[in-house]
């Protein structure tokens, strides 16, 4: 065992012992939020605050559900060092008068709330026990991607990455990147010009790949994306370079490498010590639809890059000594997103899609002793359910406000018009939306946008609770256990 090892886990121990003292006298879950671009991370986390503070309808939610809840607050998160979710901000753009989506998660961030509840059990009565801090970490897609870098060596992730630059769907988007690396033979000597000038490149690639609808997952490292207090560090201006078998230590290839090396002792590495090695609860939030609805290539890469993801998980059923030792995640939800762009009867079809996409972390937590969950979920509901008549059969439908610019069938929409869509049906068999070859069947699903629901107003002017699709049993199923 490396000096290191030891090093981190020694302090990994330190801070698991010190966390079950203080839940001891102060029961605390710590609840990450994570998902890839564009999953509705900072959503689900509004939503969820929301319908606890307001008494939502949450009939799936127990200890609601039994009038056990006395009162719901947020208090000052206890990480000082850590910034606040900023939750205001997020439910004022959503129940605005013109509603619109908050500004998607862009930097690691942090709340609490607390429920004030009447306990079930005879010992909690006893010893007080009738208040559960909830810390919800949120923590951005992108910083996910990081994760199988701890293991790849700066050759290998230079391999992988170009490979990935020139596959078919990102080749437009990496083209100056891929021209400028062109220019740089990895033997040269080592410049910070150089750095600097490839770096940036890789950097706008990467950002273009996030911002174009069509690819899904934009690629690690993921604090280019989101660089805060550390643009312009050495540690943050790399890039990947073509091979070479014979760099000396002045070379540019020598160089890059330092660095990469430098970003996974000096990002990667404190990031899941200080945080994601202290969670204890977690939910994954996947956008299933959103790869569907790209095709087979999108589809693939999803399901390899969450497989690489939740590698990194720690889950496990926890007792007294794991909580001082090292912690757990004895829970793990996985929720497809945006399930209120399907009709209620596909919703079953879209949980197995979503289980077979991480079917391996699955069973993994499942053996090790983790409660898992799957579900198809919307934390806010964007629209309602219909029929409609096309040729004398009767077709279930949705019907909402696309946004302005989304496009169906050739008509434009100003995100005013209520339109009926018909986004298409998911297989019966998840199977076949994996299918590749001849013979395979074409999943055909097309969704788009929609914009925020108008809420009404309470006679005191707040805005009644967000609708949703199964957010309740979400709640239930990471905290529900704890407020019994």
């Amino acid at each position: 065992m490396k000096v290191s090892d030891f090093t981190d886990t020694t302090v990994d121990a330190f801070g698991s012992a010190k966390a079950f003292a203080t839940n001891l006298v102060q029961p605390t879950i710590r609840l990450g939020v994570t998902g890839l671009a564009r999953s509705g991370k900072t959503v689900f986390i509004t939503s969820l605050i929301h319908n606890l503070l307001t008494s939502g309808r949450l009939p799936f939610f127990d200890a609601a559900a039994e009038a056990r809840i006395r009162r719901v607050y947020l208090e000052p998160q206890p990480d000082d060092a850590v910034p606040r979710f900023d939750y205001e901000q997020h439910i004022a753009d959503l129940t605005a008068d013109e509603p619109h989506w908050p500004q998607s998660t862009r930097r690691l961030s942090q709340v609490r709330i607390t429920i004030d509840y009447q306990p079930q059990s005879f010992w909690k009565r006893q010893f007080g026990h009738d208040r559960l801090h909830v810390d919800i970490v949120d923590y951005p897609g992108e910083w996910l991607l990081d994760l199988p870098l701890l293991e790849q060596s700066f050759s290998d992730w230079s391999q992988t990455a170009i490979a990935r630059a020139r596959a078919p769907k990102r080749r437009a988007s990496a083209k100056a990147f891929l021209d400028l690396l062109n220019k740089f033979d990895p033997n040269d000597p080592q410049s910070e010009t150089a750095a600097q000038e490839l770096a940036q490149a890789y950097t706008s690639y990467l950002a273009r790949c996030r911002d174009e609808g069509d690819v899904l997952i934009a690629g690690p490292p993921g604090r280019f994306l989101m660089p805060g207090d550390m643009e312009g560090s050495p540690a943050l201006t790399f890039s990947p370079l073509n091979p070479s078998e014979s760099a000396d230590e002045a070379s540019l290839w020598s160089m890059m490498a330092r660095r990469y090396e430098a970003y996974k002792t000096h990002v990667i590495k404190p990031f899941f010590r200080d945080h994601f090695s202290r969670l204890d609860r977690q939910i994954v939030l996947v956008d299933a639809l959103g790869a569907l609805n790209a095709g087979n290539e999108a589809l693939d890469e999803l399901e390899a890059t969450l497989a690489q993801i939740l590698e990194r998980f720690r889950p496990g059923a926890n007792s007294w000594l794991s909580s001082v030792l090292r912690r757990r995640i004895d829970r793990i939800a996985f929720a497809a997103t945006k399930a209120d762009h399907l009709h209620h009867t596909s919703h079953d079809r879209l949980e197995a899609i979503l289980s077979r996409l991480v079917g391996r972390a699955i069973s993994r937590a499942e053996f090790a002793g983790a409660d898992v969950k799957v579900l198809a979920l919307a934390a806010i509901r964007t629209t309602r359910e219909g029929e409609v008549s096309q040729r004398g059969e009767k077709l279930p439908c949705i019907l909402g406000y696309p946004m302005r610019g989304e496009t169906i069938g050739g008509k434009s929409f100003d995100g005013k018009e209520e339109y009926a869509v018909f986004p298409g049906d998911l297989p019966d068999d998840p199977e076949k939306a994996f299918a590749r070859g001849k013979g395979a069947e074409a999943t055909s699903i097309h969704f788009v946008r929609f914009r925020p629901p108008r809420l009404e107003k309470t006679p005191l002017g707040s805005a009644t609770a967000l609708p949703h699709i199964r957010l309740d049993r979400a709640i239930n199923f990471l905290v529900g256990d704890r407020l019994s």
